[in-house]
Formats: C-alpha cells, structure tokens, sequence
C-alpha cells in the first residue's frame, strides 16, 4: 500500500478515532492517535506529522487554542473535526489557521477526501486532470473515456465508478468502500448496485482493463495482462 505519511489524529471520543483511523488506513496513511491538547502538541514534535485532524471538544484545551499553538510554531496543514456547526465557530477556526473545518456527523470517506485534497493544496498540486490504466483513459476534466483509441460512452454514475477504481488500481475495495466513494456515505440502498454498474463497466470497456471479482471482499481494477507479442 502506498505510504501517504502520519496523520496526528487528535480525538477524546475513541468510537471516532476507530473510525477515522480504519478509513485513513485503508488509504494508505499512518495515524497516530491523542486524546487531549498536552498529547497532541508533544506528538506534533515527536512524529512531524504531514497533516493535523483536530477535535475540538478536547478535555484539556479547547482544539482553537490547540491549532493556535500549532500556528504559532508550524505551518502543518490542520482540519477541525467539531460537534459546533455556528458560522463563528468555523470563522474562528479558519482565522485562527485551520485548513479546513468539519463538523459531526460527519462521513469518514469524506473526511480521507478531504485530508488528500488539504495535502494536495498543501504540496501545490491540484488533483489529476487524467488516469491512465492499462488501455483505459480518462479526462477527468472533460469526462471521457477511451479505451485505447475508442471512446467510451458511460453514464455519469458508471464515469464516477470508473475513475474511483482507477484512481486505486491494484487495491482490493469492498462494496462498502466503493458505495461511500462513488454513491456517497448517505446513499440508502442495495449493495448489489455495484455489482449491476461493474458489470456494465466490463462490457463497455472490454478488454482495455480488467475489474477483478476479490471473492469475499469486492472488486480490484488493473491494467490486463500483456498480451503474446506485446
């Protein structure tokens, strides 16, 4: 899996460090969870962590006073995780130096989203305008597929679920992954959708990747194998 860097994760509710810790895992990050400010400011030194994930609500410090301390000596990027959904409250986080500001209930697919799009801005990258796997091209920009040198017509949910898997060519994703990626953490409905649209993808794409069935997981999308000759 690839190695994004350390998370400091800084969370007293442990039901949601679990959960954001999984999903930031999953994503190939390295979290390193605290529960109160005096942890956190002590692991800010010890691990120079590539992004901070910063509750508010902490029993020591409040996370403003935190992030204010952090400013004061780092320019790491910071995302306030927070119950308080007032508009001073995020005007008071983002002034204070947050990078980006997320209230609770919150999904954690989001959340590793947006820790990837802070750590884009962070590096002065924007995201990928193409994916290139096997014979398969996407404009992300544009929203087209070719498949070699012929295009591809998808519909605007199969492009989202094209270009999900293509982004994360090689892994194994769970339905699970694939239906708060694509349909969203708050989409209702029968996980079987995912196997009707890959089914669709296989037959318009053809042989140009290969969406592989990971039995008892989900589906992983790679570039074929080369053919004879090749």
């Amino acid at each position: 899996m690839t190695d994004r860097g350390t998370v400091l994760l800084v969370e007293d509710e442990r039901s949601i460090a679990e959960l954001v810790t999984l999903y930031l895992t999953r994503d190939g990050f390295r979290v390193v969870e605290r529960r109160t400010a005096a942890e956190a400011l002590a692991a800010l030194e010890a691990h120079r962590p590539a992004l901070v994930i910063l509750d508010v609500g902490l029993p020591d410090l409040d996370g403003f006073e935190v992030c204010r301390r952090i400013r004061a000596t780092s320019p790491v990027p910071v995302i306030m995780l927070t119950a308080r959904d007032e508009e001073v409250d995020r005007v008071r986080g983002l002034e204070l130096g947050a990078d980006d500001y997320v209230t609770k209930p919150f999904s954690p697919a989001e959340l590793a989203a947006r820790v990837r799009a802070v750590l884009r801005r962070a590096a002065g990258l924007g995201p990928p305008e193409h994916i290139d796997v096997g014979r398969l091209h996407l404009d992300l920009a544009a929203r087209t597929a070719r498949a070699g040198e012929a295009p591809v017509e998808l519909t605007a949910r199969e492009f989202d679920l094209c270009a999900f898997l293509a982004a994360r060519a090689g892994r194994a994703l769970s339905r699970a992954q694939i239906l708060d990626g694509v349909w969203g953490a708050n989409w209702y409905g029968d996980a079987r959708t995912v196997d009707v649209h890959v089914a669709q993808l296989r037959r318009k794409l053809g042989d140009a990747v290969r969406i592989t069935t990971v039995r008892g997981v989900g589906y992983r999308l790679e570039a074929p194998a080369p053919r004879p000759g090749d």
